[in-house]
């Protein structure tokens, strides 16, 4: 059987292919943690503590084509983890006279949180110009429907009308929520320096007069911010790169349930611009999208839990706990970048069928407008005799199959009285517009 690359994201659609994919691949992996070895020789070299020609050499070897991935991989096991084989692959290729330079003073753990932070920068770029796309889109939805009526629903029933345009802008929100969380998360993102435990004894030993001042020209070098201290045991970089993750597949999840239940045959309110199809099935047109980024919020709580979970990190390294993070985190940035994508696609090629929307106002024979006739037949008639009356009709509305205000108008006692405006869902939307329009405010 010929071999095939691992990896491809077979069992992954939902990322598969996308610049997170891309982002986060072994090959990408590798080349960050070649980019931080080669950032710690040149932050040495620019504080004399390292030859010109160390840099310059590291530097120019740092290139993952030249390296098997697949051999460190291998060579890994034997040390839990892959920078170990990597640096003795890196010091051949830099040649006797500049091998001593290279990982110097760092630990294994320094070079894999910073490739790690490393993989997390560049694999949220794409994420956040996704969100970009996503959100543009929903402003568009959210202006154009900003009076389309269609029916709210709580505990799956029709409740009150409420606008699409109102739940447009409510996923717009989110978005801009996940928006924000990512990019606070980004511009923190910090480099790892801190030696065997933390204390840079190990830089002093090698020259560093003030051992700081190389963690601040590391982070330079490798594009990071400056941590306030070595975090081997302090994870709150991952732990808040989790939770923006987690939330923002959350807050993509939603608009994708919401259009999972509009798209149903037998409500059919929205639809993917162009559905996926069924190997059994040729009639359908499924929406694979919004399965894909509601797949996404299902799996990502989950893998957070695990990084959470790793901020119980023993001593001053600690052995499993800073193990656990690197797939968890690797599948959270995948499944977000995925699903970010996904969700962009969804919603800048949704259908909206307004006509549907303003037909289903009346499958409750207008009762969906039920709370608006209780406040305004109180005064009318009184609060008790309001309730009596509009309990008994909405059961005939139902067993009789008529509508409320036809039922309503029969009555007596209601004779003089003018329903047309209040019996009209299109007429009870409260301040759908004006919320609709305040959201939008937000950039």
């Amino acid at each position: 059987m010929r071999a095939v690359p691992s990896d491809t994201g077979l069992l992954a659609p939902g990322w598969a292919g996308s610049p997170a994919a891309a982002a986060t691949g072994d090959p990408a992996h590798l080349q960050a943690l070649l980019d931080a070895e080669a950032a710690l020789t040149r932050a040495q070299a620019a504080l004399g503590l390292a030859p010109a020609e160390a840099a310059t050499a590291v530097t120019g070897a740092a290139d993952a084509g030249r390296f098997d991935v697949a051999s460190i991989a291998l060579r890994a096991r034997a040390a839990g983890n892959p920078v170990i084989p990597l640096v003795a692959d890196l010091t051949e290729a830099v040649g006797a006279e500049c091998g001593p330079y290279v990982h110097r003073g760092a630990t294994s753990q320094d070079i894999m949180d910073t490739a790690a932070m490393l993989v997390a920068l560049r694999a949220l770029e794409p994420v956040l110009a996704d969100l970009g796309r996503a959100e543009r889109a929903l402003a568009r939805l959210a202006v154009a429907h900003r009076d389309t009526v269609l029916a709210g629903r709580t505990l799956t029933q029709h409740a009150v009308p409420t606008t699409f345009g109102l739940k447009a802008a409510g996923w717009r929100s989110l978005v801009l929520d996940a928006r924000e969380r990512i990019t606070a998360v980004r511009d923190a993102l910090p480099a790892q320096l801190g030696g065997a435990a933390g204390t840079l004894a190990a830089f002093e030993a090698y020259g560093a007069g003030d051992p700081r001042a190389l963690v601040a020209a590391f982070a330079r070098e490798v594009g990071l911010r400056e941590p306030a201290l070595p975090w081997h045991t302090l994870r709150t970089p991952v732990a808040d790169l989790a939770g923006a993750l987690a939330f923002t597949a959350g807050a993509l999840g939603k608009t994708a349930v919401d259009v999972l239940t509009l798209a149903r045959t037998e409500i059919g309110e929205v639809a993917e611009g162009s559905g996926g199809g069924s190997s059994a099935m040729p009639h359908k047109a499924n929406p694979v999208r919004a399965t894909l980024v509601a797949a996404a919020a299902r799996r990502a709580p989950q893998l957070a839990a695990t990084l959470y979970g790793t901020l119980a990190a023993e001593d001053e390294r600690p052995a499993g706990a800073w193990h656990a993070e690197w797939e968890p985190l690797r599948d959270l940035l995948r499944l977000v970048g995925g699903a970010a994508r996904d969700a962009a696609e969804l919603v800048e090629n949704l259908r909206v069928n307004a006509d549907t929307m303003r037909e289903h106002l009346s499958l409750t024979h207008g009762l969906i407008v039920s709370e608006r006739l209780s406040a305004f037949l109180a005064p009318v008639l009184g609060r008790a005799r309001a309730r009596a009356l509009l309990s008994e009709l909405a059961a005939r509305a139902h067993t009789e199959d008529r509508s409320l205000a036809e039922l309503l108008a029969e009555q007596p006692e209601l004779t003089d009285v003018d329903l047309s405006e209040v019996t009209d869902p299109a007429r009870y939307t409260g301040a759908a517009g004006p919320l609709t329009d305040r959201a939008l405010e937000r950039r």
